[in-house]
């Protein structure tokens, strides 16, 4: 892993350790048991378990391990070694601290640790007993309750959401509006031009209703003609009559 496993923010110091050759299962229980804490609680309680004085919670890998009567009853172990390991790692982001300004109280927000190799190994003098060697690797975040100077924090900015498309019933009605406004704007002079205009362009009810008639006249000869058309068609010619075509 390079860098990191979270963000660092500007009032924030950082400090990790890789490549250790010790058990990333006593370094995780360890760092569990600082997380979120003060650094004065932590650094003591380090001091403590890197001595064998104090006990550390084992909440997982803790098969066949004993009950502690310091703990209530609950499983757990002296990792010195670990303890030792993970106090030196949180010194030095201790004083990466101070170096940029954030003052001497800080509050343990990121403490993990996690598997960083496995180199294989054969035994010796011709044996081929093969094993493992597991390094592992230690990163500390602390958060500084100072801000550094010249430095401003700006708080993220929210998403903007997006524009919420007006609706049929909205679209008619701004319609509606804008036709009203055009209407209030033109003068009384231009309406009723437009209105004479209109009056002109359509023709008067008398003759519309005289040109209906004639079309009405007109089909009916038509049909008329047709009719008698068919009706001489049907006759047989008689000798001696001519034909009144």
């Amino acid at each position: 892993m390079k860098g990191y496993s979270s963000d660092i923010s500007e009032n924030c110091a950082s400090a990790r350790l890789e490549g250790v050759n010790a058990s990333y299962k006593d370094l995780a229980q360890v760092c569990g048991t600082i997380r979120s804490k003060k650094t004065e609680w932590a650094l003591a309680f380090l001091e403590k378990a890197a001595e064998g004085k104090a006990a550390v919670r084992y909440k997982t890998h803790n098969t066949r391990i004993g009950h502690r009567r310091e703990l209530g009853g609950k499983k757990g172990r002296y990792p010195q070694k670990a303890a030792k390991i993970v106090l030196k790692v949180l010194r030095s982001a201790i004083a990466n601290g101070k170096t940029k300004g954030l003052g001497e109280t800080y509050t343990i927000r990121v403490a993990t640790a996690n598997k960083k190799d496995i180199y294989p190994r054969l035994a010796s003098k011709g044996r081929w007993a093969r094993s493992f060697l597991e390094t592992s690797r230690v990163e500390i975040i602390l958060q500084g309750e100072e801000i550094p100077k010249g430095v401003t924090v700006t708080p993220p900015k929210k998403p903007e959401k997006p524009e919420e498309k007006p609706k049929k019933e909205e679209k008619k009605a701004e319609k509606k509006e804008e036709k009203k406004a055009e209407a209030k704007e033109k003068p009384k002079e231009e309406k009723e031009a437009e209105k004479k205009e209109e009056k002109e362009e359509r023709p008067p009810p008398k003759i519309l209703k005289k040109e209906g008639q004639r079309h009405s006249t007109r089909k009916k000869e038509k049909e008329k003609q047709l009719e008698h058309e068919k009706t001489s068609e049907d006759k047989p010619h008689q000798h001696g009559e001519h034909s009144k075509r």
